[in-house]
């Protein structure tokens, strides 16, 4: 398992909850030992980019699910092997790294197949063929390394081999008879022997036991262009080791190979694993490149991805794949939610108009100085969620620290704002989708399932010719998705108020808690800007009274 600490905001993010993690996330840097990492779980809105792109800073990276991923695990990082490589070298590198098998790639990195201690084994177990150096191409330096041998001469720079392995160990008058020309012969120091194999043209003669050459054999076998290579070796172990020279390009399965890649998700490698039985399989990256292979025995892991939550407490609200992962810490400025641990964790809630501002108490109580970037995506948050101090969750204390921040980034924070919210709050070209997902959060409230998406805008009215799509779209979504209210709250901030747009089977509940007329499921709530803390509580408490 990597080591490292993911910091994630909610689903659809808003401005506070990416600020939030990306500014949280060089806190912990600075005062940590494991490396924390900025997620996002979706696109972001065109404010978030405006502050992120105001300030330099890059967009966190994507990620949508906790689940177990190959690359969270620790696969063998095994180098990959070329197909010319011998067996020998192979079987020296399995027991090296302690591997069962090693992927075999070609010049441009990508899988060929795989050679395993099953492949070498049956090597030497069949009865191969006397023809095996000419069939499998084996190059000379394979027999030199197999062999432990040197060359005495070499007929080309790179021989070949393209006759049958014999072993000089009979008579003359029969051996004679038996050699052809280009075969390989292994022999002993008999001057005799030697001399039949150079007349013969072989292609390669091993001299066993490292003897000494003569003069004679050795101008023989430069005009009969035959190789000659010494071995200590005595010829049975000769020709016991010389099958070790082979390339794994020859023993290769050439059935289907089943592999992974870094993304897929452990609980599929599992699921494959079973049904196929291998002790191993390769593992490619995005570039279908071999990285190195796994096994069952790597998925045994306990260990879990270990996760930060910022700006929520809700299950419904967070990241997919929770089960997978282990929370260390929550700091949110919301409702307590349905989220549970398993053990004891740093749980941080204030009644405070953003998480950024927390963060940045966190920052200060903890005597470090955000850097100039942090410090400005703090402040933009802030301002988001409070609306410039407009929004009734604003509280002294996010006054305070939007100030300190504010110093830091070297930012008016009035003037800020201004491009910001005029940056942000533009609807033109978005689709109904995108303008209800961009800030949508999903609440379970009591026996009622609500959905609750809020969209800051300057611009009501521009807005007025889209309304019937965006009633159509979510009149769709709450009957497909079952919910009981689906609530679209369009905010001006500069006029104070929201208009609400209601859906679904008791979007009745809006109307009372509120205390407004919906006509064609919508209607104006001057002084709502909150959806923390004006839009929230009164829907709960309009669905308690109900429930009694």
């Amino acid at each position: 398992m990597k080591d490292v600490i993911y910091i994630t905001g909610h689903k659809n993010p808003d401005s506070d909850s990416i600020c939030a993690a990306v500014a949280y996330s060089e806190f912990k840097n600075k005062t940590g030992s494991t490396k924390a990492i900025p997620l996002r779980q979706g696109e972001l809105s065109r404010e978030t980019k405006f502050i992120l792109d105001y300030f330099d800073v890059e967009e966190p990276l994507l990620k949508t699910t906790m689940k177990l991923q190959i690359s969270d695990v620790n696969f063998d990082n095994i180098s990959p092997i070329t197909a010319d490589v011998s067996l020998k070298k192979a079987w020296s590198l399995m027991k090296e790294n302690n591997v069962k098998s090693l992927p075999v790639v070609d010049n441009q990195g990508k899988l060929k197949g795989l050679a395993s201690i099953s492949n070498l084994i049956s090597t030497y177990i069949s009865n191969w063929d006397d023809n095996i150096l000419s069939k499998s191409s084996t190059k000379i330096d394979n027999i030199l390394d197999a062999l432990s041998a040197k060359a005495i001469y070499l007929s080309s720079e790179n021989p070949s081999f393209p006759g049958k392995i014999i072993v000089a160990a009979m008579l003359p008058e029969s051996f004679e008879e038996y050699i052809n020309e280009g075969d390989i012969v292994i022999s002993g120091d008999r001057k005799d022997i030697q001399s039949i194999i150079v007349k013969a043209k072989a292609s390669l003669l091993i001299v066993t036991g490292n003897h000494d050459l003569s003069e004679e054999i050795f101008e023989k076998a430069k005009k009969a262009g035959t190789s000659i290579i010494l071995t200590p070796y005595d010829s049975f172990t000769t020709a016991r080791l010389i099958v070790q020279s082979i390339p794994v390009g020859y023993i290769l399965n050439n059935s289907e190979i089943i592999t992974f890649n870094v993304n897929d998700y452990v609980e599929d490698a599992k699921d494959t694993m079973i049904k196929t039985r291998y002790k191993s399989y390769p593992v490619l990256d995005e570039s279908n490149k071999v990285v190195g292979t796994i096994s069952r025995d790597h998925l045994i892991s306990k260990d879990k991805k270990k996760l930060i939550l910022v700006d929520h407490n809700e299950k419904s609200q967070t990241i997919d794949g929770l089960e997978d992962a282990e929370i260390l810490e929550i700091i949110d400025h919301h409702r307590i939610g349905d989220i549970q641990t398993g053990s004891p964790i740093y749980f941080r809630n204030q009644p405070i108009g953003s998480s950024s501002s927390i963060i940045g108490l966190i920052f200060f109580e903890n005597g470090i100085t955000p850097s100039k970037k942090a410090a400005g995506l703090l402040c933009g948050a802030i301002i988001s969620d409070t609306l410039l101090f407009s929004s009734p969750t604003t509280t002294d204390t996010d006054r305070t620290i939007l100030k300190k921040l504010a110093e830091i980034a070297e930012i008016d924070p009035e003037d800020f704002a201004g491009k910001m919210f005029k940056a942000g709050t533009s609807l033109e070209g978005k689709t109904v989708t995108e303008i209800f997902n961009q800030d949508y959060k999903i609440f379970n409230l009591s026996n009622y399932k609500v959905g609750v998406s809020q969209v800051t805008t300057m611009d009501l009215e521009g807005f007025e010719p889209t309304k019937p799509e965006m009633i159509s779209y979510m009149e769709t979504k709450a009957k497909d998705e079952k919910f009981n209210v689906l609530l679209l709250l369009l905010t001006d901030i500069l006029k104070g108020g929201s208009q609400l747009i209601a859906v679904g089977p008791n979007k009745d509940i809006v109307s009372k808690a509120f205390d407004v007329k919906l006509e064609n499921s919508s209607a104006y709530a001057p002084g709502v800007l909150s959806r923390k803390k004006q839009v929230i509580p009164p829907l709960t408490n309009t669905i308690e009274e109900l429930n009694q």
